[in-house]
């Protein structure tokens, strides 16, 4: 079975985040896709088949299956048009998160997200303990949104695994106004075997929904702060999120199962 390994937003390899992508005429058992997605040991391992002339898509992290992730997403997006269906500058996917659409628009792939609604919460000392640093708002909604006052922080903070693990919420973001973009954030993923995620797409879904209603912009352009780095060009379109980002192929391989 091949597989590609796509770096996605970011226009060059050993930046942005990593993701494998198996494109796959059947389902394999669940069992060993996650055997797979551990094996890999990359924040998400994306899984493709197509059916009705678009795709099934399901992603695995090292602890399980996930509802949403955009780099994935894109990076499978990125894979379909450039080297399984060439010619192709757009592509439906079936997920756990409905339908979800990727469009080439010259050397970005924008993809279409459910935006979520974020609900505040009481910043607590569990939250300063956890990321050494007292946000000044937070959010709930499949994650957790904190908020800092300044860029720095959030560049430096360097977060106790096991303290955030025991935080409400599937992940943990940290974000602030940026200085060269619209805002900066990290990704913290401990629940799901993944300290910190390079660059969150689905995080973005949370993120770019409260600096667009505080910045009031529509278009926001957002840089994910890890040692790796990438950047973002998203919109808000009603209940919606735009996400566009560059992709970068790093390999190809094959995974011999059963051999």
């Amino acid at each position: 079975m091949k597989q590609y390994v796509v770096d996605a937003f970011t226009d060059r390899v050993f930046a942005g985040n990593p993701a494998a992508v198996c494109v796959m005429d059947r389902w394999l058992p669940d069992g060993t896709m996650r055997n797979i997605a551990v094996e890999n040991n990359l924040s998400e391992s994306a899984f493709v088949v197509p059916e009705s002339g678009g795709y099934h898509l399901r992603w695995f992290t090292p602890g399980g299956e996930i509802d949403l992730c955009g780099h994935a997403t894109l990076a499978s997006a990125f894979v379909l048009m450039n080297f399984v269906d060439r010619g192709r500058e757009s592509v439906i996917f079936d997920t756990l998160s409905g339908k979800l659409t990727v469009e080439r628009r010259g050397e970005l792939y924008e993809m279409d997200f459910p935006a979520y609604d974020l609900k505040p919460v009481a910043v607590t000392a569990r939250m300063t303990e956890a990321m050494g640093a007292e946000p000044k708002e937070a959010y709930r909604a499949r994650d957790l949104l904190c908020v800092f006052d300044d860029e720095g922080t959030v560049r430096n903070m360097t977060p106790d695994m096991e303290r955030v693990a025991a935080l409400d919420g599937l992940l943990l973001h940290a974000t602030a106004r940026g200085r060269d973009t619209d805002c900066v954030s990290r990704s913290f993923a401990p629940k799901l075997g993944v300290s910190e995620d390079p660059v969150c797409g689905s995080g973005h879904c949370h993120i770019v929904p409260y600096w667009s209603r505080t910045l009031r912009k529509e278009d926001i352009v957002a840089y994910q702060a890890s040692k790796r780095g990438g950047t973002l060009y998203c919109r808000m379109a009603g209940d919606r999120v735009r996400l566009a980002g560059k992709a970068a192929l790093f390999s190809t391989g094959e995974i011999r199962i059963g051999e």
